[in-house]
């Protein structure tokens, strides 16, 4: 079956990590996030794959090529100018002749599809979205459904202090072709703000799928955050690109680690890194591969990108830390954001 990744977005609610890596991207422990969409898709039998791209397009092609490294055909769509969720899709509408799965790529998920799909297919829907259960729905599309799952009323990023409703739209969604005849063609349309209400007034079969499973969607720093912490304690099915040398304690190759220094778990220890005298790695700690640290330095519930350093007697705790970035020594920093200034 075929599938589409949307991930021509700007990442804006990631900034400023979103300034010199797209957000589809963003790494979750150490792998772009993008990159599990993807296994996750081909899991469950979508081998064929169009990814629209905008922003940093180049930083996910070189990335994915042609998806042979994961066992799946990808195609790219590429956007001059945005085109919206739903248009973006509507310009590759010739690539789908059945049912077809549409997916964002900041989704974090282990989701089973195929109940997706088959309760899609039970309903004989034109679309059918799969729904989550969140604490705080005003994010995210509220969802309204009957006793028969249909789709009532659905409500984007709803404000005030009555939500109706704390079961949201994930962004996951099962359509046939047809329902494309409803979005106009080269204009930005959205599936939120503009099509679901339209197929809602046309009465168009349109159903939503309360699913189980985790789902998380990683598009602002303090989910971004959240997700972590969910890998590393194993509450989502995910593929972690590492050896887990011991319970909870994730480490690649050609790693430098001080005997005098000292380590706790769960954390991630990527490719390359040098871990020196005295240096504390501490719980819910990610390093990604070629991070140095130095001497005495504390890194406590912090990610560190690729080639990120912390100098000698600097602590860190519930930082991000971008590639190639540095911490001087003898700092503290809690709860901060360290990113490149300058796009690359």
């Amino acid at each position: 079956m075929k599938a589409m990744i949307l991930a021509a977005g700007v990442g804006s609610r990631l900034d400023p990590l979103t300034r010199n890596v797209p957000k589809p991207m963003v790494p979750i422990a150490n792998k772009p996030v993008i990159e599990h969409i993807i296994e996750v898709l081909r899991e469950h039998g979508f081998r064929e794959i169009i990814i629209n791209v905008h922003y940093l397009a180049e930083r996910i092609t070189n990335w994915l090529g042609n998806g042979e490294k994961w066992g799946v055909s990808i195609k790219y769509s590429y956007e001059e100018e945005p085109l919206g969720t739903a248009g973006g899709v509507k310009k590759v509408e010739d690539n789908f002749d059945s049912t077809f799965l549409v997916v964002g790529a900041d989704d974090l998920c282990d989701i089973d599809l195929r109940r997706v799909l088959a309760y899609h297919q039970e309903k004989k829907a034109m679309v059918t979205i799969a729904l989550s259960l969140v604490d705080d729905p005003s994010e995210y599309g509220v969802v309204l459904t009957n006793e028969r799952g249909r789709v009532i009323a659905f409500i984007e990023k709803p404000r005030g202090e009555r939500i109706p409703s704390n079961t949201v739209n994930t962004g996951i969604y099962i359509l046939e072709p047809k329902v494309l005849s409803f979005i106009p063609e080269g204009q930005f349309f959205d599936f939120g703000r503009d099509l679901f209400p339209l197929l809602i007034d046309r009465k168009v079969p349109f159903y939503g799928y309360l699913a189980s499973g985790y789902w998380k969607d990683v598009g602002n720093m303090k989910q971004y955050r959240a997700a972590h912490k969910d890998v590393l304690y194993k509450r989502i099915n995910f593929h972690i690109p590492l050896k887990e040398v011991k319970p909870f304690f994730w480490q690649g190759e050609n790693v430098e680690i001080e005997p005098s220094a000292y380590m706790e778990y769960p954390v991630v220890i990527g490719n390359g890194c040098i871990i020196k005298r005295g240096a504390q790695i501490l719980e819910g700690t990610v390093l990604g591969d070629g991070c140095i640290i130095e001497e005495g330095a504390v890194v406590k519930q912090s990610i560190l990108w690729r080639g990120a350093k912390v100098g000698k007697n600097t602590m860190i705790e519930g930082c991000i830390v971008g590639e190639n970035c540095e911490v001087y020594s003898n700092a503290a920093i809690f709860e901060g954001v360290i990113v490149s200034p300058t796009r690359k």
